[in-house]
């Protein structure tokens, strides 16, 4: 065809799917950050900790009650498992939820953030 190329039917469908995947994860990237700016606020951390990275890790586990230099063990092997599932077991009591709720953090933590950043859940620190 003298040359000249043309585009098929599946490469802008497929373009168009990319664009689409690319909304998508920007909007749930957007809404993460709103949503761990608040929970940072509500546990009385500044907001703008929630993303500098490392920093947002550190103050995630102070905000569980838990030492802050332990998000060093998620690098761990085997060990970052056990430390993920503490630290939501502890979040989840730090904002005066229970097991059920620590539960819902394990399996599904990106709604179960929503659920304590935007839901009635007062942030009462380390329990005993």
């Amino acid at each position: 065809m003298d040359g000249l190329t043309t585009t098929s039917g599946t490469e802008t469908v497929g373009a168009g799917v990319g664009i689409v995947t690319l909304i998508f994860y920007l909007a749930v990237l957007v809404i993460s950050i709103i949503a761990y700016w608040k929970l940072f606020t509500k546990a009385g951390k500044p907001g703008w900790h929630s993303i500098i990275p490392f920093l947002n890790l550190y103050d995630m586990f102070e905000i569980a009650g838990m030492n802050g230099w332990m998000f060093l063990l998620l690098m761990v092997p085997i060990a970052n498992i056990i430390i993920a599932i503490m630290w939501c077991i502890n979040l989840a009591k730090a904002f005066g939820k229970g097991t059920g709720f620590a539960i819902g953090l394990i399996f599904l933590e990106g709604i179960f953030i929503l659920i304590l950043a935007f839901g009635s859940a007062k942030y009462i620190g380390k329990q005993a």
